[in-house]
């Protein structure tokens, strides 16, 4: 555990442990929020709900309608001293931040001493640990492009008028499960997996374990096409294409199987679900990967004389 204590100690590694906590209590939050005004809108209706985000939940014993400026201020001066006091709290604490801890900088690179593990930043071990499982240009070029496009695109892809203005978790299940699952898993996760448990030669060290660098870990790589035998080749390529083509095709299975009896899916159109489906399915891509390296050893599905996923 002393390995595991060192590094939690680092300075740049206490953002990580400081991330942990603070995005736990922000779920707590936004559930405890999302919690009243679905019982409030479940018990009451939209017209209590809109009440109480404006002012206040309306007295039932009352006959007449809840003041529409209850519970309304003027941005100024309420609001910009809120925001005044927040600015200065924290500069306060990127002060003390500063003066307590020590910037994590290293001496000079030197190219006859490459540091063992040589790791990014922290907020950019997310990307790292991606290139474990795709090549280079995929995971540091058209996996974060996509993240940039699927991101821009939420407001023109979402179609779903309900939980606009206030916290809510059974009128948007699947845009918060989707959310979570991308944000906490695939991004949060995986930079804790980089921060404390890759060691020497990005290799996998529990925290009980001491990071030894001269550990040599043999791991079998093999691609999709060698589990069926057909090796490399113009097979290999073949059932690479149909795999992935598969795999997305369960979107086209979906729309033909519930577009005539989901009232969202009619909303939403042919284009948008096509662009919605195809960022959901790519996104889920890169859990599917991990399992296959992880339980299979598999490398690649798609081996092709010009590109490898």
């Amino acid at each position: 555990m002393d390995q595991f204590v060192s590094i939690l100690s680092k300075p740049d590694s206490i953002p990580v442990a400081l991330m942990v906590p603070l995005s736990i209590v922000l779920l707590a939050m936004w559930w405890r929020a999302a919690h009243t005004s679905d019982r409030i809108l479940e018990n009451d209706g939209e017209e209590a709900l809109q009440a109480y985000m404006e002012g206040g939940r309306p007295d039932p014993d009352r006959d007449e309608p809840p003041d529409p400026d209850a519970g309304r201020v003027h941005t100024w001066p309420y609001l910009v001293r809120v925001e005044l006091i927040a600015a200065l709290a924290v500069i306060l604490i990127l002060i003390v931040w500063s003066v307590v801890l020590d910037a994590p900088l290293e001496q000079h690179a030197d190219p006859s001493r490459t540091p063992n593990p040589s790791k990014a930043p922290w907020y950019f071990l997310g990307l790292q640990e991606m290139l474990v499982y795709f090549d280079p240009w995929i995971a540091g070029v058209m996996l974060p492009l996509t993240i940039i496009f699927g991101l821009s695109a939420i407001p023109y892809l979402d179609v779903n008028p309900k939980g606009s203005g206030y916290y809510s978790w059974k009128d948007r299940k699947f845009a918060i499960l989707t959310f979570l699952f991308g944000f906490v898993i695939l991004w949060l996760l995986l930079i804790i997996v980089g921060v404390f448990f890759r060691g020497p030669g990005w290799n996998w060290f529990w925290p009980w374990q001491h990071w030894d660098a001269e550990r040599a870990i043999a791991t079998p790589n093999r691609n999709w096409s060698d589990l069926f035998g057909l090796g490399t080749g113009t097979g290999a390529m073949l059932l690479g294409l149909a795999t992935i083509g598969a795999y997305y095709g369960l979107a086209v299975v979906y729309w033909r199987w519930r577009r005539n009896v989901s009232p969202t899916l009619q909303h939403m159109g042919k284009v948008r679900y096509a662009i919605t489906a195809f960022l959901f399915l790519t996104m889920m891509a890169l859990p599917i990967k991990m399992l296959l390296r992880h339980l299979l050893s598999v490398k690649y599905v798609l081996v092709t004389p010009w590109l490898n996923i």
